[in-house]
């Protein structure tokens, strides 16, 4: 999700849900010691329980990156394998460390001598020819002897050339089972699972074999599919908060980014799919799309697109 679950998306998602846990986009090691810490490590006390997810594969670095994850408050820090770009492949790191286990193992060694939060992995099933369940089984056993006790599986084997990072989120099939079984057959590990999860239903469904579901672009797709996420997954009573009351928060929060120097248009961009499958969402993306990108646009876009769409849905009303 890199790109895409930054601090504006987390702190949307946060509105509509309470309790799922949160994860960063993947933030390269690089970054986190040689950027701008802010921007990478920044996120709004709002937002937890939130999971810092890094991309490296030197376990010095990736130990000093954890202890920053802590003392910035992080609830757990992740290390992505499953990644298969070729930006992350150059940088020997992603999916291609599932060929070297042994080296993940060095990397979660080292980030939990380092701190006392969680540290989970985040893999594929298999990688190019290394897509068997026997693959897969020693890559987990081997990260695990190493402290490991949580990993998310996408049920997709990544192919490090010849397909796309779109493509490898669409073209290898889903093998839901190999993780099943992983989950089987190591009932000691948190074994989550992710990939092609499109709603409650289908998660709660996996939430039988399964310790954990990972969604990922469906929620950024249509967010408001989380909403009954507190109350069917982790039985919290009450009502979630409406779209309405949503957009209203994120009005709040873009007047106070904004004032900081934040353009709204960073805001908006995470906030399209609100109201997806409601009379309105039309003309709500596109006004926050026309109007987000002007110059001296501020937080009355949001409320300009809030009153079409509630104009709109008056009417259906009516009709």
């Amino acid at each position: 999700m890199m790109d895409w679950t930054d601090r504006h998306c987390r702190y949307l998602l946060r509105l509509i849900s309470r309790r799922v846990l949160l994860y960063t986009e993947m933030v390269p090691i690089g970054a986190v010691l040689h950027g701008d810490r802010a921007r990478f490590l920044g996120f709004d006390p709002a937002e937890h329980p939130v999971a810092l997810q890094l991309g490296g594969a030197d376990p010095g670095e990736l130990a000093a990156c954890a202890r920053l994850a802590e003392a910035e408050g992080y609830d757990e820090v992740n290390l992505n394998v499953g990644c298969p770009s070729d930006r992350v492949q150059q940088a020997r790191f992603g999916a291609c460390l599932m060929a070297e286990p042994a080296l993940v193992a060095r990397c979660i060694a080292a980030m939990r001598a380092a701190v006392g939060i969680p540290v989970t992995v985040k893999s594929r099933i298999g990688i190019d020819d290394q897509d068997h369940y026997a693959d897969l089984l020693r890559f987990v056993d081997t990260v695990a002897a190493a402290g490991c006790c949580s990993f998310t599986v996408h049920a997709r084997k990544a192919w490090l050339e010849g397909l796309s990072p779109k493509q490898n989120r669409e073209i290898p099939p889903l093998h839901y089972d190999r993780v099943y079984r992983l989950k089987a057959e190591r009932p000691e590990l948190e074994i989550v699972i992710n990939g092609g999860i499109r709603s409650l239903d289908e998660a709660e469904a996996h939430l039988a074999r399964v310790d954990g579901v990972m969604i990922g672009r469906a929620a950024y797709q249509d967010p408001y599919l989380l909403a009954e996420a507190d109350r069917r997954i982790f039985g919290q009573a009450g009502p979630a908060a409406g779209r309405q009351a949503v957009a209203e928060a994120m009005i709040a929060y873009a007047r106070r980014e904004t004032a900081r120097g934040v353009p709204v248009k960073c805001i908006t961009r995470h906030m399209l799919g609100l109201f997806n499958g409601l009379p309105g969402a039309r003309a709500w993306r596109r006004s926050l799309s026309e109007s987000a990108h002007r110059p001296g646009a501020g937080p009355e876009v949001i409320a300009a697109a809030l009153d079409a769409v509630m104009a709109r849905q008056a009417r259906s009303r009516a009709a």
